[in-house]
């Protein structure tokens, strides 16, 4: 009995994370929906950013990205050719893997993140300080 009480009580909070999730997500599209973005391009141009603050680097291979982000490799190819025709960021060869592309943010991609990242951060502040 202790045990089905247990797993019960697993199962329950893995739900609860997934709706927190699931709110926090469309908040953040709401909120960034002004400014021509959803959440899962935020993150793109979030994780391009980090990789230039953190080691001077301009650019992720898409492969990296996919890691980071939680998409399938079409669902970001979609979404980075979508970024790349706004002129957020740009692809180009990966010089170590011919087959592979890299992704990099513009000065367009910068200012935008800029912007946008204060709003998400007060989203994510709000929504996870609930719980």
């Amino acid at each position: 009995m202790a045990a089905k009480k247990a797993e019960q009580a697993l199962v329950a909070q893995w739900r609860d994370i997934l709706a927190l999730h699931a709110r926090t997500q469309c908040e953040i599209d709401r909120a960034l929906h002004g400014h021509g973005l959803c959440a899962s391009d935020f993150e793109v141009l979030d994780v391009l950013a980090e990789q230039r603050a953190s080691d001077g680097s301009c650019s992720y291979r898409v492969q990296e990205i996919s890691e980071r982000v939680h998409l399938s490799q079409s669902a970001l190819s979609r979404l980075i050719a979508r970024l790349e025709k706004d002129g957020l960021v740009e692809r180009g060869m990966c010089s170590e893997d011919r087959r592979g592309v890299r992704v990099a943010l513009t000065a367009k991609g910068r200012a935008l993140h800029g912007e946008v990242l204060p709003v998400q951060r007060a989203v994510l502040t709000r929504m996870l300080a609930d719980g």
